[in-house]
């Protein structure tokens, strides 16, 4: 045998597994197709948000949560009414109990450190406020992962491209595969597919931890759910192009089966990337609940689809206009308190540790990198006049779709609903809510005023696209991880874990998620693959 325990993706999933079989002692081979250079996967580019439940964080901003509630809200979400939902939905009741449970004590252990301010994400689904940003963003979360790898008996094996999961009477064997020619691109720009050897490694246990399929947008449309409405003729990309699915496929020729293919999480804030590392480069913005959002002809969206509410009612919402963008219309005030952009390249002060840099958020003026979208992305409009900011944003359009004079009525609708305490605008009403909670009134949530304040100005509006992100769906795999054969039998040696895997059994968040849940699912799933393995 070559080694222990083959791991076919070098992301977060792959590299938590890895960390968990090399404590064990185990030989382990842990291949990408990608360069060393990509190292950490997807998780290298996120914000490091992570649900946590009843945590000290929480508890000190005067959060109440339970254990109880969480799964509540979970369960309020996922809507699994499938019979092949059963081992998603108990990777989701161990998985909340993992986050009411051990997880922040684990994560504590293994040095990593948390913002003190715990994020509202999902406003129509969190009862509260969850969502913990990893201090150092996706960099620090993967650390000591990656520290454990190297220091271990890890045999590393990048431009690794593997084409087959060998099986031998049955049982899995090893893996066969391509060798590519070395690439000296960055991390995220796309690399070549010249192969320039064959390669076989062979271990007794498998374990596929490559990601989703959202860099094929082609196959992203293929899967596109039919409750969503009509897959965008045109979406950006929130992964580089190598996130493709491929293994999963390759997964299902060894036997594995995959369920849900049809459940998906993609973002409706997106924006294109002024300075993009990969093709169609998109960026989510992270939005406090102020902005009035405008579908393509200027209709405002109803206030149970306010900013940041509720990201899959929301695109089917809008896939239901027959136009592939939408509109934010904020002002100034807004965009310095409540835009934040996804992504650790997109927040240096959190990547970097820095207390100071993170200080400045409470001040006036937007983070830079707002601001450097605010002058330089393609889809920002600023003008001091309302008219000449519509007239911006309809040449933004092939054709122009928004009528000055009914985008001022909706405006100015809203609000004359701020001359009093009280108010029929909902989201008025939800924002001087969210303003209870200390955290949002600190650093997410704008005190309420007039959109056409002059003194609130200039005037803001944001193109917004469909951003591809997340499979929801996946292998089938049991609580070990072990993928499952179209019996619901384990296929003898094959495992998965992260994204591949739904996050766990082919899909524990069902048909939506509560945000935090994406890297943790990793977290959680890759720890299980790795626990289980070394038991047996």
């Amino acid at each position: 045998m070559t080694a222990d325990v083959i791991v076919v993706g070098a992301g977060l999933a792959g590299l938590v597994t890895t960390a968990e079989l090399v404590a064990a002692g185990h030989r382990v081979l842990l291949l990408d197709q990608e360069s060393e250079r990509s190292l950490g996967g997807q998780a290298f580019w996120s914000f490091g948000g992570l649900f946590l439940v009843d945590s000290p964080e929480q508890r000190r901003m005067g959060i109440r949560d339970s254990r109880e509630l969480a799964w509540a809200d979970w369960l309020g979400n996922a809507g699994f009414d499938r019979p092949e939902d059963e081992w998603p939905r108990r990777w989701a009741e161990a998985y909340v109990d993992f986050a009411a449970g051990e997880k922040r004590a684990w994560l504590r252990q293994l040095g990593i450190r948390l913002f003190p301010i715990v994020g509202w994400a999902e406003r129509a689904n969190n009862s509260v406020p969850r969502f913990h940003i990893t201090w150092g963003t996706g960099p620090g979360l993967l650390e000591p992962f990656i520290a454990t790898a190297r220091a271990g008996k890890v045999g590393f094996r990048f431009r690794h491209r593997v084409d087959e999961i060998v099986r031998t009477n049955g049982v899995v064997s090893g893996v066969r595969g391509k060798i590519l020619e070395p690439s000296s691109a960055r991390r995220g720009v796309a690399s070549g597919r010249t192969a320039v050897a064959d390669f076989e490694l062979s271990a007794p246990v498998v374990v596929v931890t490559s990601g989703g399929i959202g860099g094929d947008h082609d196959l992203v449309r293929r899967n596109w759910p039919q409750r969503l409405g009509v897959p965008p003729a045109r979406m950006i990309s929130g992964v580089p192009a190598h996130v493709d699915g491929r293994m999963i496929g390759i997964a299902e020729a060894a036997g594995g089966t995959v369920i849900n293919p049809d459940r998906m999480w993609h973002y409706v804030e997106g924006v294109q990337n002024w300075d993009p590392v990969w093709h169609a480069h998109g960026i989510r913005i992270l939005p406090g609940p102020s902005s009035i959002w405008l579908d393509a002809r200027g209709q405002r969206l109803p206030a149970e689809l306010s900013p940041g509410f509720d990201t899959l009612g929301t695109l089917a919402r809008l896939r239901s206009t027959g136009y592939d963008h939408s509109w934010f219309v904020l002002t100034q005030k807004i965009i310095e308190k409540e835009f934040a952009l996804s992504g650790s390249e997109q927040n240096p002060d959190l990547t970097g540790r820095s207390v100071r840099q993170v200080l400045g958020r409470v001040r006036a003026g937007a983070p830079a990198p707002v601001e450097a979208f605010k002058k330089r992305g393609a889809d920002f409009v600023v003008s001091a006049d309302l008219d000449e900011l519509v007239d911006g944003m309809n040449a933004l359009t092939e054709t122009p779709l928004l009528d000055p004079a009914e985008v001022r009525r909706v405006i100015e609708a809203r609000d004359r609903q701020l001359h009093n305490p009280f108010t029929k605008d909902l989201q008025i009403a939800a924002i001087r809510n969210f303003r209870n909670y200390r955290g949002d009134r600190l650093m997410r949530t704008a005190p309420p005023h007039r959109i056409l304040d002059p003194k609130a100005g200039p005037l803001i509006a944001v193109r917004l696209h469909v951003l591809t992100r997340k499979t929801l769906g996946g292998l089938h795999t049991d609580l070990d991880g072990r993928v499952l054969d179209a019996a619901g039998q384990p296929v003898p040696g094959l495992y998965a874990a992260g994204e591949a895997s739904g996050f766990g059994g082919g899909g524990m968040h069902g048909y939506r998620a509560l945000e935090g849940t994406f890297l943790g699912g990793c977290l959680f799933s890759g720890r299980q693959a790795g626990r289980a393995i070394t038991k047996k």
